[in-house]
């Protein structure tokens, strides 16, 4: 078995999972070895049994067997390798950079095994012979090798630093607190070590923690640079695409001031053209006339001067210019009217571009809304998905649960907000009155309480069909330019943000700035009384395009 074993490799004696000579080798069915412990938790931590080496898989999980020849010759490796390991260590080192030297060895400096701090010297393992076997060597205090030992020695009386003096924050010798230190606390170097590496342990702690929040803060700063970078991306289209259009707006007002111009200019042009032409013709005509004036005055036959000029009168041209007059047109005002269109254009396409990017900024964040039954009040009826609510005159038997509000007609969200942004939209198409917002959680759902954020509410109301009201501190009469028929509700939790939006208009309609958000908040639906009737359209949750 002795020969066999040299025979093979060591790395043939190590495990294929934990690379380690074997512990315990057992045999899979295909062959292959592994220690008992490993091919055991690889099979546990695994879906499918596979062998590590061949990747042959199994259907059942293989008994292991216990290689008994095999084992042996582990054994066997295992102890040659110690004795090896135990020889080598035995042989003498040469000192090299970073080692320190045996201080006796003359020539070739052996490496050092220990330090003496009696001797103040290093030695290797033949000269440290001496201080293993003479008496008088043993008493010595053998360390491990260290440089300068000098410093290890109490200058004042020459005796190893032994002891740590608490009071003053240094290393002394077993003399020093009968002198220098005698009302000093003084304690052995290894309790101080001890306490001192404990220090360092939590320190070390405190150090590695302070570089895991510094490295949270690296994180969050170049978060911040990409948000800021997709942010100036996004502004910067934003910017391109409305000065491209106001650019086009202007090129239009322009476009039309020249080609208005033109067409005044043209048509002053064509009349001029047609009176000139009519009196050119009429030029003409006289003419023709003063030369038959002329022919006839020559003439000596009685009769035919009278028959002629009875033609002549007869056919005399009726036409009075006296009130013809081509008046130039008027371009006084026609700069100041198109740059007054322009800017009333610019205005609206302002506003409408300024505002589709707020509102698709807004829309991005999104989140699943639904009604939460068990807030809403007795007189609500909502719709299976919970996504619809109406008013009714017929109270319903529910249980007055504390989450259930029994004075106002309107119903909570299921979906809280606690942090970042969240948006959702509501239809309120039909309707003549109907409140939305968030509140707290807290808010008080049995008494008659201001629907104010101090109260812990932010809401905009629509009362009487047509008047639109923030209820602020003051309440804020909102001035709309049409009628909602789908309203946004966006709240940005940590900038203290709650704004209302028109949808379809793409439309600020008011914003509760400054808030001060503690706790959770909930979507706020009003359906409000139905009125007889005029006001039984349902609030309706609408999906975010």
């Amino acid at each position: 078995m002795s020969t066999a074993s040299f025979l093979l490799s060591e790395d043939q004696f190590r495990c294929f999972i934990c690379m380690d000579v074997f512990t315990d080798p057992v045999s899979t069915s295909c062959g292959h070895n592994f220690c008992k412990t490993c091919i055991t938790k690889h099979w546990n931590t695994n879906d499918h049994y596979q062998c590590p080496m061949c990747k042959k898989t199994f259907t059942t999980r293989p008994e292991l067997h216990v290689n008994t020849l095999f084992s042996g010759m582990v054994a066997q490796f295992r102890q040659s390798a110690q004795q090896k390991a135990s020889s080598s260590s035995s042989k003498q080192q040469v000192s090299k950079p970073g080692d320190v030297p045996c201080d006796v060895c003359t020539g070739t400096k052996l490496k050092a095994l220990r330090s003496c701090l009696v001797c103040l010297a290093s030695y290797c393992e033949t000269h440290l012979e001496p201080h293993l076997t003479m008496s008088g060597l043993k008493r010595h205090q053998l360390i491990n090798p260290v440089e300068n030992l000098e410093d290890r020695i109490c200058k004042k009386h020459d005796k190893p630093l032994e002891l740590f003096c608490k009071t003053d924050q240094t290393c002394v010798c077993t003399l020093c607190p009968v002198s220098d230190h005698k009302t000093h606390d003084v304690v052995p170097l290894r309790e101080e070590y001890k306490y001192q590496k404990a220090e360092l342990g939590k320190t070390e702690a405190e150090i590695q923690q302070m570089i895991q929040k510094r490295q949270l803060k690296i994180k969050e700063i170049k978060h911040s640079v990409d948000l800021s970078e997709k942010d100036a991306d996004r502004v910067k289209a934003e910017g391109v695409q409305v000065f491209t259009a106001l650019k086009e707006s202007v090129e239009r007002g322009q476009a039309d001031l020249i080609k208005t111009t033109e067409e005044k200019k043209r048509m002053t042009q064509k009349q001029a053209e047609g009176f000139i032409k009519e009196l050119e013709q009429e030029i003409s005509e006289l003419k023709k006339r003063s030369t038959e004036v002329k022919q006839l005055s020559h003439s000596e036959d009685h009769l035919q001067l009278l028959q002629c000029i009875q033609s002549l009168k007869a056919a005399r041209l009726s036409k009075d210019w006296t009130e013809v007059s081509v008046c130039p047109p008027s371009y006084e005002g026609t700069v100041v009217r198109a740059v007054s269109q322009l800017v009333e254009t610019l205005n609206k396409e302002m506003k409408r571009l300024v505002a589709e990017p707020e509102m698709k900024r807004v829309q991005q964040y999104a989140v699943d809304v639904t009604l939460d039954p068990d807030t809403a009040n007795p007189y609500l009826i909502l719709s299976d998905d919970g996504k619809q609510v109406k008013h009714v005159d017929v109270k319903k038997h529910l249980s007055d649960s504390p989450k259930r509000f029994s004075r106002y007609i309107c119903v909570l969200g299921k979906q809280s907000f606690s942090s970042g942004r969240s948006y959702f939209e509501v239809q309120v198409k039909e309707k003549t009155e109907w409140a939305l917002g968030v509140a707290r959680e807290s808010v008080n759902r049995k008494g008659d309480v201001p629907l104010t954020p101090q109260d812990g509410y932010w809401t905009v109301w629509m009362i009487k069909g047509n008047e639109y009201i923030a209820l602020a501190v003051p309440t804020v009469r909102l001035s709309l330019k049409s009628r909602p028929q789908k309203v946004g509700v966006f709240v940005d939790y940590e900038e203290g943000l709650v704004s209302f939006y028109d949808v379809d208009a793409a439309a600020l309609i008011y914003s509760f700035t400054g808030c001060s958000f503690t706790g959770k908040l909930f979507p706020y639906f009003g359906p409000c009384a139905n009125n007889g009737g005029k006001n039984s359209a349902p609030l309706i949750i609408s999906p975010v395009n």
